[in-house]
């Protein structure tokens, strides 16, 4: 059992901040040199990139807007040039953008929704997996959420949906190329305390709600998930395939 990626060649996208960013960190201390891709958050990719710097491992930050397919195609191409390959991809790109109700809901922002969170994720991989199919031990990880399961909070309908996407994607992608030696697989983060997601869209009295009703009694870190992340796409992790691991504190037992 082992989870030493030395020597690695990493993307994930979304790395500028919090659940990325401890993502990119984790994948680096395990010895994986890491693309650190950004949307807007330039300075904390940055921050990323010197925090990886600092463990000894090469990174760069390179900016994309997964909504294009020219821009993911871009930054895969450039993730190869720089690493020399790939070897790990994490799909990591999301977001919630508001809080709706269906009844409210426009066709506008149901399609933005879907397309940031489950098409980025498609385009993201289509573009990795000729590069992957190159690797000796190809990994793809995507991220789901406990919202994939219950539905989320209020107004978060076109959220769960594209969450649930991303799981149902991730079990007909790993059947797909599973042949080509690549495994692919998804996390489904519960309630993560100290990220701009929840800072952002749940309430502080809605968020110590969240945490008083986990079995473990504390919030996720972004540190737990990236755990996950380095497990699975460790050789400790090469028979595993197809799978959504929840990290969610007992949230939703199955």
């Amino acid at each position: 059992m082992q989870d030493d990626l030395g020597g690695a060649r990493a993307l994930v996208t979304g790395a500028g901040h919090g659940i990325g960013r401890a993502i990119a960190i984790g994948l680096a201390a395990a010895g994986a040199d890491v693309i650190v891709h950004y949307g807007r958050s330039a300075t904390g990719a940055a921050e990323t990139v010197t925090s990886i710097g600092a463990l000894g491992r090469k990174a760069v930050a390179v900016q994309a807007d997964v909504t294009s397919t020219v821009e993911v195609d871009r930054l895969v191409e450039e993730s190869v040039g720089f690493l020399g390959g790939l070897d790990i991809v994490v799909c990591n790109a999301g977001h919630l953008i508001g809080r709706i109700s269906v009844e409210e809901m426009t066709d506008e922002h149901f399609a933005r929704v879907l397309d940031v969170n489950l098409t980025a994720t498609f385009r993201t991989c289509r573009a990795a997996i000729p590069h992957l199919k190159q690797s000796a031990a190809g990994r793809i990880i995507t991220m789901a959420s406990l919202a994939a399961h219950n539905g989320g909070g209020p107004g978060s309908t076109a959220y769960a949906a594209a969450k649930a996407g991303i799981r149902g994607f991730t079990k007909a992608l790993a059947k797909e190329i599973a042949a080509d030696g690549i495994t692919v697989n998804s996390l489904a983060p519960g309630f993560i305390g100290g990220t701009a997601f929840h800072d952002t869209f749940t309430a502080p009295a809605a968020q110590a709600a969240m945490v008083a009703g986990l079995p473990v009694g504390r919030p996720g870190t972004p540190e737990d998930v990236a755990a996950a992340v380095v497990y699975l796409a460790s050789p400790a992790a090469g028979f595993v395939t197809g799978t959504t691991l929840d990290i969610d504190g007992g949230a939703w037992p199955r």
